[in-house]
């Protein structure tokens, strides 16, 4: 299974990953629409990323939610209703979404903000 391994006692809070997801994927520099967030926990950073756990896929009447050969949990935003069940149900705030898109979004483990970290606070793990 692939996913994002975050070791926030690294994270230096910069934004860097944030901006890149939403760089990649949005077009715009704007932490809203990324689906990767730094936090303030407890005084410190803490990095909040889908764990791929799939609970999301028993929310969604549409079936479009589904898991790749990867482990990745992928939308399929022409099945997605945009009913936002899935976004209610994410217990841990991973699956998103942002008034200016038609379905939610959530990480796919694509990587590329591990490979933009500076402070190596993200990696792609396989397992």
């Amino acid at each position: 299974m692939r996913e994002l391994a975050v070791d926030s006692d690294k994270c230096t809070g910069c934004g860097v990953c944030e901006e890149i997801c939403s760089k990649t994927y949005f077009k715009v520099a704007d932490k809203e629409k990324s689906a990767i967030r730094v936090v303030q926990e407890e005084g410190r950073q803490r990095i909040k990323v889908c764990d791929q756990c799939g609970d999301c896929m028993k929310m969604c009447s549409t079936i479009a939610l589904s898991r790749a050969g990867n482990g990745v949990v992928k939308i399929a935003g022409n099945t997605c209703t945009g009913c936002l069940v899935c976004v209610a149900e994410c217990l841990r705030g991973y699956m998103r979404y942002h008034d200016d898109l038609p379905v939610p979004f959530k990480c796919v483990a694509c990587g590329i903000c591990a490979a933009s970290c500076p402070s190596g606070a993200l990696s792609v793990k396989e397992s």
